[in-house]
């Protein structure tokens, strides 16, 4: 396996398998793919496999969470910001990142769990480490993921997004880390902070970084820090489903 390689897919919920679409051998190459489609609902998606996939026996998966701008049906959009962005440019990372892209405008937790399911079903993937992250719509996704699934993810990483606070007994055992601007006027500060002040009150230990400068725009500062990636390697799950 050489360079970083994007596989594009479309995932048809409830769908019936299909065979792997080839990999290319080189960088930053797309290639297409359709599962049979018994179903109303079809997300597109990326694929990242890492430079070294095939001699390993198994990775970590993360599934990266697009904002609002990046919906719809063109893949190109969701490279915009994050990780895919990242490995547009060249960076190397040491995930499999799997990056749907929203066709409406919000999160369907069902929709990712089916995703997940099938990436992991596919490819080599340790599901003691799994994480989730995600920027704006994608930070509010991350943080009704876990909800929806608290016991899958080793690691969250929700950013300019926000919650319900009577979510919060049931995520609090999570390794989160969560990213807010102080001036951010799209997402205010709060439906991060009152989460985390709500996980807090439920015996959880969640980190919380808050940019005194920054407004909507956290997530440039917090994705191209590689220590977000290494506190996200550090936590694996004890009992893997």
């Amino acid at each position: 396996m050489q360079g970083r390689v994007y596989l594009m897919a479309l995932l048809a919920i409830a769908s019936t398998p299909c065979s792997e679409p080839g990999i290319a051998d080189t960088t930053s190459v797309f290639r297409t793919a359709r599962l049979d489609a018994s179903a109303h609902v079809q997300l597109g998606y990326l694929l990242y496999l890492p430079n070294e996939y095939e001699e390993s026996g198994s990775w970590p998966l993360l599934l990266f969470l697009h904002g609002y701008g990046a919906r719809g049906d063109d893949l190109e959009l969701v490279k915009a910001h994050g990780p895919p962005k990242l490995i547009a440019e060249g960076k190397d990372f040491p995930f499999v990142i799997v990056s749907p892209q929203d066709p409406r405008g919000w999160w369907e937790p069902m929709e990712l769990t089916v995703l997940l399911d099938k990436v992991v079903s596919e490819y080599k993937i340790d599901q003691s480490r799994i994480y989730v992250t995600g920027l704006s719509l994608g930070g509010f996704g991350t943080w009704e993921l876990a909800h929806f699934a608290p016991d899958r993810f080793a690691a969250i990483a929700p950013i300019c997004g926000g919650g319900e606070v009577y979510w919060a007994d049931e995520i609090a055992h999570l390794p989160i880390w969560a990213f807010h601007g102080a001036k951010d006027s799209v997402v205010p500060v709060s439906r991060t902070t009152d989460l985390v002040d709500a996980i807090r009150e439920h015996g959880g230990k969640p980190k919380l970084t808050i940019y005194p400068e920054a407004g909507h725009d956290s997530w440039t500062m917090t994705y191209n820090n590689p220590a977000l990636y290494d506190w996200l390697l550090k936590h694996k799950k004890e009992d893997p489903e």
